[in-house]
C-alpha cells in the first residue's frame, strides 16, 4: 500500500527543501546496492526528522536501527551546538558504509555508531536524550520504548517510524502477523502512557510522536 500517492509525494518533494548531495548519493547507493532500499527514510521523512531536530534544537540524540545512516544525518542537522548523536544497529554489514557517509558529513565528529543489540546497549549509554528516534525490530518498539522514556529530558521527543505498517494495523486484529501485534500494542501503550502526549502523524509509514511531560 502506498499512502501518500506517488504524485502527492513528489508534489510534496516539490516545494520541501532538497536533500543534500551527500543524502541524496547515499539514497541513490542504498537503493542500488542494498537490501530491502525501502526501510530508508528517504526524501520527505527526512526533511521531517530534520525539521523537529531543529526546532528542538537537541544535545543529546539516541537513534535506535541505524540502517544505512540517513536518518542519522537528517536528525543531526539540528544539533546544537556541540551536540552529538549516538546510533544502533544490529547488522555489521553495513557499518563500512554508514561510516564512509559519516565520515564525509559536516557532523563526522558527533556522530558515534553502535554495533551491537539495542536491548544491552541503551541502558549502557548516558543519558538523558533530548530527542530519541525508534527505527528497528518491530516486536521491540514497546521494550525500546520503556528502555528510554524515563530517560527523556522534560519536553524531549520520541518518534517511532512504521507504526502505520503499510496499513496494515487497520486489518482485523485476528489477522495480525506478529510485527503487525506488536506495533498496535505500541501505539495504544505510548497513547495510553501518561508521562507523554503523543501525536501518531500519517507521514509516510506513520511516525508516532511523543513529548515527555
Amino acid at each position: 500500500m502506498d499512502f501518500p500517492s506517488p504524485e502527492i509525494v513528489a508534489y510534496s518533494e516539490q516545494f520541501s527543501a532538497p536533500e543534500s548531495e551527500l543524502l541524496a548519493e547515499l539514497q541513490r547507493e542504498t537503493w542500488a546496492k542494498v537490501l530491502m532500499p525501502r526501510m530508508l527514510s528517504g526524501h520527505i521523512q527526512g526533511r521531517t526528522l530534520s525539521l523537529l531536530s531543529r526546532l528542538k534544537r537537541p544535545r543529546r540524540i539516541l537513534e535506535i536501527g541505524t540502517y544505512t545512516g540517513y536518518s542519522a544525518l537528517c536528525l543531526a542537522e539540528g544539533l546544537a551546538e556541540g551536540g552529538v548523536l549516538h546510533t544502533i544497529d544490529i547488522n555489521d554489514e553495513l557499518e563500512s558504509m554508514v561510516r564512509r557517509y559519516f565520515d564525509r558529513s559536516p557532523f563526522a565528529d558527533r556522530l558515534h555508531l553502535h554495533i551491537g543489540d539495542a536491548t544491552r546497549l541503551v541502558p549502557e549509554l548516558p543519558g538523558p536524550w533530548d530527542l530519541v528516534f525508534i527505527d528497528a525490530d518491530k516486536e521491540n518498539y514497546a521494550v525500546y520504548f520503556d528502555a528510554v522514556v524515563d530517560a527523556l529530558n522534560p519536553g524531549g521527543l520520541l518518534v517511532a517510524d512504521n507504526v502505520l505498517w503499510s496499513g496494515k494495523v487497520l486489518d482485523d486484529p485476528s489477522t495480525f502477523d506478529a510485527e503487525t501485534a506488536a506495533l498496535h500494542a505500541f501505539n495504544a501503550k505510548v497513547a495510553s502512557d501518561p508521562r507523554v502526549d503523543s501525536l501518531l502523524l500519517p507521514v509516510r509509514d506513520g511516525l508516532m510522536c511523543c513529548v515527555r511531560l
